[in-house]
């Protein structure tokens, strides 16, 4: 049976059809052709072609009505409509009714040909999407989150976790380091064994290598009593070293033996001392700036850069803004004992457009200030503490924010949300995610998710105007 991509041509006229059947001979894709609606329609129920290609004068029926009943049938069909009636009424009304593209007689082998292309390769990413989405983890091992983004990182956590190589965790502060580190120990191999954290950032300098590595007594004033760091208490299991960029040059230098070798002696001590552990960091610096600026070793930042874990900031998840909002109001609502259970929608578009700066470390603040101040069964705007008491939203704005709030309803909901998602932007987050991993190499992003170049160069122009709006709405 063959598996190659499938293409229905109905038209009525038989010239046409052998020449546009010729024109696509060079395409890897089988094609059939009907003469009516009627053998069309069957041929769509039997064959299940993954592109149509659909005259609209037809003897039996309009195109359009055809097109109509794949799309209340919900068909997975990319249609291309052609007709030689190329009034903008019939090519809005064509698009309206479901149709991925819109074609006029006369045209060439060339246009024919890019337009299936294309039809085929959005009908990649749309299954590409789908099947992200339906594999989709709203709750992983603490963290609450759909988005892709976030996908992709349980993903990684996943597949690090049973690795014995050290993770590099980056992102700005309150975006969830310590959640990420946490998550790989808890899913490794040494799960059973302890979790220690290290805030390399909150210890005084002079005192930064005895929290480490410990201490002999009498090894500094105040040194009254041998001390363990925090290298012999993680032993068989993890040690996080957060905000790495913090380390002193001098503790660095031992940092990188003992990663080496797995072995270090206590301040004032002597006897070297052997332990097991596994190295998680984190830091919200540029740390290879820091490298050039000498203020951080080359070689330490290569030992420990092994897996890399960028951390999305709360701006950039989307509707995830919204559940983690909803479950800090549940879990606040139950501690304070208040009677909360839900946003206003007003509140809920507040809440998608503003920037968090501080990510889910402000946004946990904001709701539990709301909680503990107010009284009420739903959060209304006069309830909202600056900054978010001065965001007034537009009806545009509200248009942009609403099928992000949709889209936040399937997975975790204090209300039911009465929209789904356009795919457009399940498509865009997926494809910058692509993007983004290949360091903003589109052509390589393109070969990863197995379309071409220009089906991505496309979508990027078509997002623009959608852009334009977008910054307005979010604001500076």
């Amino acid at each position: 049976m063959s598996i190659r991509p499938r293409v229905l041509l109905v038209e009525d006229t038989p010239s046409l059809s052998l020449l546009y059947k010729q024109y696509m001979s060079e395409l890897d894709v089988d094609v059939k052709i009907a003469e009516t609606g009627k053998f069309g329609l069957q041929l769509i129920q039997e064959w299940k072609p993954n592109v149509l290609l659909l005259d609209i004068e037809l003897p039996d029926m309009n195109g359009l009505d055809l097109l109509k009943i794949i799309q209340e049938n919900e068909l997975p069909i990319n249609t291309v409509v052609i007709t030689a009636h190329g009034s903008v009424a019939v090519a809005v009304d064509a698009m309206r009714t479901g149709a991925y593209d819109f074609i006029v007689k006369p045209f060439n082998a060339n246009r024919l040909r890019v337009t299936i292309t294309n039809a085929l390769e959005q009908l990649k990413l749309t299954e590409l999407v789908e099947s992200i989405k339906d594999s989709s983890r709203a709750n992983f091992e603490g963290f609450v989150g759909s988005s892709l983004s976030m996908q992709a990182v349980y993903r990684i956590i996943d597949s690090a976790a049973t690795s014995k190589a050290t993770v590099f965790i980056t992102g700005e502060s309150g975006t969830g380091k310590e959640v990420c580190a946490e998550a790989i120990h808890r899913q490794s191999k040494r799960a059973e064994n302890p979790f220690i954290a290290i805030n390399c950032g909150a210890i005084p300098r002079d005192l930064m290598e005895s929290e480490i590595f410990g201490h002999k007594k009498g090894a500094f004033t105040g040194a009254t009593a041998d001390r363990d760091g925090a290298a012999t208490m993680a032993n068989g299991g993890t040690l996080f070293l957060d905000e790495i960029g913090e380390m002193p040059m001098e503790l660095q230098t031992k940092l990188l033996r003992f990663i080496q070798t797995g072995t270090f002696q206590k301040v004032g001590g002597s006897q070297v001392e052997e332990v097991n552990v596994r190295f998680i960091c984190a830091t919200n610096r540029d740390v290879l700036e820091e490298v050039e600026q000498g203020n951080f070793r080359e070689d330490l930042y290569y030992r420990l850069h092994v897996i890399p874990i960028p951390m999305p900031p709360l701006r950039e998840r989307g509707e995830d803004i919204l559940l983690i909002a909803r479950k800090f109001l549940r879990d606040y609502t139950l501690e304070e004992e208040k009677n909360f259970r839900g946003f206003s929608e007003q509140v809920e578009r507040i809440l998608a457009t503003y920037k968090w700066p501080g990510n889910v470390r402000e946004l946990q603040n904001i709701i539990r200030n709301i909680v503990v101040l107010n009284d009420g069964e739903i959060v209304q705007p006069e309830m909202l503490p600056p900054p978010l008491s001065h965001i007034e939203i537009s009806p545009e704005q509200a248009k942009l924010v609403d099928a992000q709030i949709a889209k936040a309803g399937h997975a975790m909901t204090m209300r039911d949300p009465t929209t789904v998602s356009p795919l457009w932007i399940a498509e865009k987050s997926y494809i910058e995610m692509a993007i983004q991993v290949c360091e903003g190499n589109i052509p390589q992003a393109a070969r990863k998710l197995e379309v071409a170049p220009s089906t991505l160069y496309r979508k990027i122009e078509s997002w623009k105007s959608k852009a334009v709006v977008t910054t307005e709405a979010v604001g500076d």
